[in-house]
């Protein structure tokens, strides 16, 4: 979750290039997987952040958990994982002016209340909000992540562009939560990335495991999260695939002596190749965030699999490659849960992730910035 402070007016400012980044802010990678033809290369701008308490027209802005860019106005989309408890649940247009080797600012341009089905704002603990993509005719498809705990389960909702509600898709067999807590999914632990692919097919991607389909990710074992094809006409899921989570990267380092791995976000290249956020955190040491390019194409599908931890069934999981490790590079990630494929002021293609500062005076809401120069379409 996150905040800002000021008025009608919201501006980014810069923060110093993180040492050791000198000579590192190239990434390449020109055969993803075995595949020449998918080839990445990145040039890395610059990161800004805003303070933890901005404030936009008196709404506070912060826990930025989904990014999406509009090429119609040329802005962003940012959704707040706020549970309409500092303010209705809601999106924020925002201008990011991206100049080359830098972030110039952000202006945050309006704030788009999200409505339920009755047309009014969401009420608090009744949603939790966490992706949002642009969808044809002007619609929004945004995630909310449900609670295993008071039994909400996580959906994909579209919305018209002034968050009105449209429709719901369908929930797959097994995601619902539980009372006995043996299916379904976990508390938080939902749909927390969602893609457009070309062809109109959208992907909704779990953060961690079901609960029939094994464990979490651990030190020593990373965890299998199943990202769902929906059609978005009909609202109906027809395929899921199996997204092999890495194991945790970090040991905490002090009390509380917590530590976690699961995927943040997904956006679409094309119609099967994907970037995926895998966001970890370990007290006592921080965020460690790594960008991997993943495959769905001749993964198998596992919508109607009751569970993946008991069959017999051969599955092949969707195949992944890293890009980015933010802390190889020498920056310092914060909790980063968003990413839009979005244009710089010269018309450049670029990447444009964004973190969840909690609302917390202990994090930030920072935006760090790469050009593409090459990539699959």
């Amino acid at each position: 979750m996150q905040w800002f402070a000021g008025s009608a007016l919201a501006v980014l400012f810069s923060v110093p290039l993180a040492s050791g980044m000198e000579g590192a802010t190239q990434i390449r990678m020109p055969c993803p997987m075995g595949d020449c033809s998918a080839g990445v290369s990145l040039n890395y701008i610059g990161e800004y952040s805003l303070p933890w308490d901005t404030q936009f027209d008196g709404i506070p802005f912060g826990g930025i958990s989904g990014l999406d860019f509009d090429p119609a106005t040329g802005h962003y989309l940012a959704i707040s994982d706020d549970r309409s408890q500092k303010a209705p649940a809601r999106i924020y247009e925002l201008a990011i002016d991206i100049q080359p080797g830098q972030i110039r600012r952000v202006d945050v341009v309006r704030t788009i209340t999200l409505k339920d089905r009755n047309g009014q704002p969401f009420a608090a603990g009744s949603v939790d909000p966490e992706s949002v993509r642009r969808g044809p005719n002007n619609q929004l498809y945004w995630t909310s992540e449900g609670s295993a705990r008071a039994g909400l389960p996580s959906v994909v909702r579209v919305a018209d562009n002034n968050g009105a509600w449209v429709k719901e898709f369908s929930v797959p067999e097994g995601f619902a939560p539980t009372a006995d807590r043996q299916s379904g999914i976990r508390d938080n632990l939902a749909f927390e990335g969602l893609a457009v692919l070309p062809s109109g097919d959208l992907i909704a991607g779990m953060e961690t495991s079901l609960r029939q389909d094994g464990s979490i990710a651990r030190l020593t074992s990373g965890s299998l999260a199943r990202f769902v094809r929906y059609d978005a006409r009909s609202g109906q899921p027809t395929a899921a695939y199996t997204y092999p989570v890495s194991p945790v990267p970090q040991p905490a380092l002090r009390s509380p002596y917590s530590n976690d791995n699961g995927v943040s976000e997904v956006v679409a290249l094309d119609d099967h190749r994907l970037l995926v956020i895998e966001r970890s955190f370990a007290s006592g040491y921080g965020a460690t965030i790594k960008v991997f390019m993943a495959d769905i194409a001749g993964a198998t599908d596992v919508l109607h699999l009751s569970s993946l931890a008991n069959t017999n069934q051969r599955i092949t999981p969707i195949r992944k490659s890293q890009l980015i490790d933010f802390r190889a590079m020498g920056l310092v990630p914060d909790n980063i849960e968003s990413v839009a494929l979005g244009r710089a002021a010269d018309g450049s293609e670029v990447l444009v992730f964004a973190s969840d500062d909690n609302f917390s005076v202990h994090q930030k809401n920072q935006f760090f910035a790469f050009k593409i120069e090459q990539r699959p379409h």
